[in-house]
């Protein structure tokens, strides 16, 4: 058995990304034990890491690992497929090799760029895995590696990921929408957009729900909000929100014009089809998860509070 306590003792790996900063806001400061930078804490020191983790967590004492750090420029990675891997792929294996060690938890992030894409249907834990990119194949290795070497794991595969911290397509698009006359987005990909808080938020309620039995519920899971939307509908509905919050909003709706991604020369091929299924954790959190909608509202509200 773990070592488990009612609440959970974190060391957040990759504190200063989209997910370690939503880890960080739900947190109060005394339960994440050690947030180490990349200087303290080198995913790309293969030799090292080991030994540098395991000394972190004797001094820290840690009940759970998250490893919220990835390597996310998925274009630029086919360029750099040795990076990707030993961030997305190498790096894992050894934190989930000390974490099994030490008789720690651990959280591992994943991706929908682990499939194809192809279909209308929403793809499933168990579904058969073909990533199209150097990051679809540098993250499902990371799975592999994780799986392969720790039975106490939570792997979260998610979609289209969003907050307050950091870049990401939410932001763009109202950063654009209020100097841009027009707008054209992509229409003919298809997924759920996952506010970062969510990935945090979820994960600790089947922490503290699961983590105390002798079956934790261990595995693979889908995690993303309910229902379906393109980049274009996101775009628009998060546009329009933000005008009727009374943003200086420029571009008009009929000016964001619906394109196909052949319109876009991207290193990396990305899935038409990212929907994911999540029946499964749904089930084990015994809740319906919050639609996309209603996490674009959330992060909307925190920017127009920061501002």
């Amino acid at each position: 058995m773990l070592t488990t306590y009612n609440e959970p003792r974190v060391l957040l790996i990759g504190a200063s990304g989209q997910v370690g900063g939503a880890w960080q806001a739900l947190l109060p400061a005394a339960q994440i034990v050690a947030a180490p930078s990349r200087a303290q804490l080198d995913l790309c020191q293969r030799d090292g890491l080991a030994d540098a983790l395991a000394r972190l967590i004797e001094q820290t004492e840690p009940n759970l690992i998250v490893n919220a750090a990835a390597y996310t420029a998925v274009d630029r990675a086919e360029q750099e497929p040795e990076l990707a891997f030993a961030i997305n792929a190498h790096a894992p294996g050894v934190i989930a090799r000390v974490a099994g060690a030490a008789r720690i938890g651990l959280i591992h992030y994943s991706t929908d760029y682990v499939f194809d894409g192809r279909g209308h249907e929403p793809f499933t834990e168990t579904d058969s895995v073909a990533p199209l990119s150097v990051y679809g194949r540098s993250k499902l290795a990371g799975e592999n590696e994780v799986q392969a070497a720790s039975a106490a794991h939570w792997i979260f595969r998610t979609s289209w990921v969003f907050g307050v911290h950091g870049q990401n397509f939410l932001k763009t698009m109202l950063r654009l929408a209020q100097s841009k006359d027009e707008l054209r987005v992509v229409n003919d990909q298809f997924g759920a957009p996952t506010p970062a808080s969510l990935l945090a938020r979820l994960p600790l309620l089947l922490w503290r729900g699961l983590a105390q039995t002798e079956q934790p519920g261990w595995g693979l899971y889908h995690l993303c909000p309910s229902g379906v939307t393109s980049w274009h509908g996101y775009a628009c509905y998060a546009i329009e929100q933000a005008r009727q919050k009374g943003w200086p909003i420029k571009v008009q709706p009929q000016a964001i014009y619906p394109v196909t991604s052949d319109e876009f020369v991207v290193q990396a091929t990305r899935p038409h089809n990212s929907r994911l299924a999540t029946n499964k954790l749904a089930q084990a959190l015994g809740m319906a998860l919050p639609s996309w909608q209603q996490g674009v509202d959330e992060v909307l509200a925190q920017l127009e509070a920061q501002a």
